[in-house]
């Protein structure tokens, strides 16, 4: 009897560790594609030639101390 309770222990112990590795992976992948995407989008409005884009992102850039001229 004891020993089936040590196995299940070890068991849910194994799982509940691979959950959290799990959700940790996810968490950092999902950091990074918003870092990814924030990036995509300070760049691309940064260095644009459009009137439009440059004007559209101007007091954002410059709020968050990122020259553009």
């Amino acid at each position: 009897m004891t020993v089936s309770i040590a196995a299940a222990t070890t068991a849910s112990t194994e799982t509940g560790l691979a959950e959290s590795g799990l959700d940790r992976v996810a968490a950092l992948k999902a950091a990074a594609v918003a870092a990814l995407m924030g990036l995509a989008l300070v760049f691309t409005t940064g260095f644009a030639h459009p009137e439009l884009l440059h004007n559209a992102a101007h007091d954002s850039r410059h709020a968050m101390n990122f020259p553009c001229h």
